[in-house]
């Protein structure tokens, strides 16, 4: 296992044969392995003398293999080629979850393992590791040489159950136990590493990485296997024909999550462009709650009344989010009306009727203008629609008025009716429920007042009277301007 590097954002990796583990390094747990080999006070000592051992006990397995004339035979080819093949392993490890990276770099490792032996397996685990000498020398040295020895020991355990005759069977026994080797030394090695540094506790170390290290033998174990017994009983030049593969398979791979990790940057954006959308719905509701006294904390009274009607006939979280927002900005054509004429305390004449209907359209053509406001442009001018086709402005009928539309038309005339006015009272919930009863089928949906009055009929009093804290538009409001500002922070 390469035990240790730390880089520059605060995330700390662990590097076996296997892949590369990573953990915040702000998160001090069983599963947070935090090596970091930068050692400073008591540590460094500890950690240079662990240095010294591993270089001792590398080179000196390294020195005995080389003394035993049956440890060598490797072609110097394709130890060069395996060490390669490892080395452009190692440079594309792939996120396989938000915390773990992978590579193939196992592969050639353990295949120059069983196939030759232990002295080219060290050499190829060394070779993987080549572009990586830098500052901190230290953790470059424990790295390697940690690399090395455990690779040494995968192949003389690998050694004790192969031989030239080794039947497909042999080969997987000798894979399996050269993968657990290879395993239990890194678990060892780095656990060793991490509790000389002091972020974590031995036995701390060891139970997190065992449940990930040992569940990627009986992966490796079929795929080294094969290569094994391709290479011996076909041709040497068979191991291309699943190294170049696998590469290019890991490749591709990692422009697959490249192209994830743009499909998520896309859709934070989109979560930015709605909370703005909101954002700005709410600054024109709050212009036109200052403009009119009488009628502030309507709109997001109807928002939220529209939203759980909503919610009540099963819409989707989209058809939600838009029936809040055209709830908002139902009434926003008002602006456009005479001055005095939203103030006036007693009845409207006729013309003045007719010039307060207008604030559907004049909503719509505020509204048109925003982009990617067109649908919710069309919703507020049909609010005031009627089923019997008797409303206005275009005198749609049934189906026709679009259902967001339909669902306003309800939450508008219920708190309307259970609100103050300065030439009449508030009504009561009870009174305004059965004038919304009666008007249905002439004026509202069925299935609208229906699902409103199963709401209502369960709903506190502050609920049935508009009351309740997060009907308020600075409920609606400030949350989302608080979450876009920490967005643009982050």
């Amino acid at each position: 296992m390469s035990p240790l590097r730390r880089g520059n954002d605060g995330l700390q990796s662990l590097y076996p044969f296997w892949g590369r583990f990573q953990e915040n390094s702000m998160t001090i747990s069983a599963a947070s392995i935090r090596p970091g080999l930068q050692a400073r006070g008591k540590s460094s000592g500890a950690l240079g003398a662990f240095a010294v051992i591993l270089v001792v006990g590398a080179t000196a397995l390294a020195l005995g293999l080389a003394a035993d004339q049956s440890s060598l035979g490797a072609p110097l080819w394709i130890v060069a080629a395996l060490g390669a093949v490892a080395l452009l392993a190692e440079r594309q490890s792939v996120f396989i979850t938000s915390t773990t990276q992978m590579s193939v770099s196992a592969l050639p490792i353990l295949f120059a393992a069983v196939v030759y032996g232990p002295l080219p397996a060290m050499v190829v685990a060394a070779c993987a590791l080549m572009l990586d000498l830098r500052r901190p020398y230290l953790r470059w040295v424990i790295w390697t040489f940690s690399r090395a020895l455990v690779a040494g020991f995968a192949g003389l355990a690998a050694s004790v159950f192969i031989s030239e005759s080794s039947s497909f069977g042999g080969l997987v026994l000798a894979v399996a136990v050269a993968s657990i080797t290879e395993a239990v030394g890194d678990i060892a090695l780095n656990s060793v590493t991490i509790a000389l540094r002091g972020s974590a506790s031995f036995g701390e170390t060891a139970r997190a990485m065992s449940r990930l290290m040992l569940s990627t033998v009986p992966l490796y174990t079929p795929v080294i296997a094969a290569l094994a017994y391709t290479y011996r009983e076909l041709s040497p030049w068979t191991v291309l024909l699943f190294f170049v593969p696998a590469l290019a398979a890991q490749r591709l791979l990692t422009m697959y999550q490249e192209q994830g990790r743009l499909v998520e940057d896309l859709g934070a954006v989109n979560e930015r462009l709605e909370r703005a959308s909101l954002s700005f719905a709410s600054a024109l509701v709050a212009a036109l709650d200052a403009r009119d006294q009488y009628t502030a904390g309507h709109s997001a009274a109807v928002a939220v009344y529209a939203r759980d009607i909503a919610c009540r006939l099963n819409l989707s979280e989209s058809q939600q989010q838009l029936v809040h927002l055209c709830g908002l900005l139902h009434d926003i054509g008002k602006v456009g009306l005479p001055a005095g004429l939203l103030e006036k305390p007693g009845a409207l004449t006729l013309d003045e009727r007719r010039r307060m209907e207008e604030h559907p359209v004049i909503g719509e053509r505020i509204l048109a203008k925003v982009e990617s406001y067109e649908e919710i442009a069309q919703i507020v001018r049909h609010h005031h629609e009627r089923i019997d086709g008797q409303g206005y402005p275009d005198g749609l009928r049934g189906d026709l008025i679009p259902l967001v539309s339909r669902i306003l038309a309800v939450a508008d005339a219920y708190n309307a009716m259970t609100s103050g006015r300065p030439y009449r009272d508030a009504m009561p919930s009870r009174v305004a429920r059965l004038r919304l009863a009666q008007a249905v089928g002439s004026q509202f949906d069925t299935t609208v007042v229906a699902a409103f009055e199963a709401i209502l009929a369960t709903a506190s009093e502050s609920y049935l009277a508009g009351a309740r804290a997060d009907f308020a538009l600075e409920a609606q409001r400030q949350p989302v301007l608080a979450e876009a500002l920490a967005a643009s922070v982050a």
